[in-house]
């Protein structure tokens, strides 16, 4: 089989895509697009959330996801997009974009069935439009987890950290499934890709958020942000567009994310919905405005 890869230096394109559960509240759909930081403005507050709602039958329950965003007034473009994964598989999608908007706020009920850890990421986005045709661009992402404990021998019950030990072997036992599965499938796609695993930090998508507020290996906080920005344009325009498009769910596995430790670019590895092994490149730019 021959490999397929892509390489770009701006931002990202990715070549095939999974297929998920999506909600999408808009008939048109911009591309979130990064342009340089806007240093002047900044979310008020911004959050995603995970809710165990009420048991709804044998083994069968409720799980309300929430994202939200709020600026203290309106900007141009505003758009949040979120991702579920349940087990280290693809669960969902919300996105939402309003134009003149300040606030944005993504809501959906997940049905759960037995044990669970759920995990959810999102990316909170503005675009802000100045004279002369200037343009810039804010975001941030925001991360929540939750594990639902379904058990013939106690109650319903769910936790984000574990809180007594029968919580923490819950904890312990649905993490060790979870990750001795997605650690089989990153090593195929690793395998297939000839990656030098000793050039790279790893980190699944789901744990992007802790650049946040900490910077990836080898770049300044400043650099992390252009760098996290542009990621984000191309899965969203290319990965999650493309998920809402298709009306079959296939459950996906939590891409990989591997950053370069010589601090000049990333890679993503993932299946697409044809079982199709992946691999976009997104070098960095070396001008701190894209």
């Amino acid at each position: 089989m021959k490999k397929k890869s892509v390489v770009i230096t701006l931002s990202i394109i990715v070549c095939s895509l999974l297929v998920a559960l999506s909600i999408l509240n808009n008939k048109e759909v911009p591309v979130i697009k990064h342009f340089p930081i806007d240093e002047d403005v900044d979310f008020t507050s911004f959050g995603t959330a995970l809710r165990l709602l009420s048991e709804t039958g044998k083994d069968k329950y409720d799980v309300k996801w929430t994202a939200s965003s709020e600026l203290d007034k309106p900007i141009y473009l505003r758009q949040d997009v979120s991702l579920l994964y349940s087990d280290g598989r693809l669960k969902g999608i919300l996105s939402k974009w309003k134009e003149n908007e300040q606030n944005i706020q993504l809501e959906s009920l997940i049905h759960g069935e037995d044990s669970s850890h759920f995990q959810a990421i999102s990316f909170h986005h503005g675009e802000i439009h100045y004279a002369d045709d200037e343009i810039k661009s804010i975001h941030s992402m925001s991360y929540d987890e939750l594990y639902v404990i379904d058990s013939p021998h106690s109650a319903l019950e769910s936790f984000d950290h574990p809180l007594n030990s029968n919580q923490e072997e819950w904890k312990k036992t649905l993490d060790h499934a979870t990750n001795q599965q997605l650690r089989y499938h990153w090593k195929q796609l690793i395998n297939y890709f000839d990656i030098p695993q000793a050039k790279y930090n790893f980190e699944p998508l789901t744990n992007l958020h802790v650049y946040q507020s900490k910077p990836i290996p080898t770049l300044t906080q400043e650099r992390t942000q252009i760098v996290i920005g542009q990621l984000w344009e191309g899965l969203y325009k290319n990965y999650i567009l493309n998920i809402s498009r298709n009306e079959q769910p296939v459950k996906s596995f939590v891409p990989l994310i591997l950053f370069s430790k010589q601090g000049d670019h990333l890679m993503v590895l993932y299946q697409d919905q044809d079982g199709e092994k992946q691999q976009l490149i997104q070098y960095y730019s070396s001008r701190d405005n894209l």
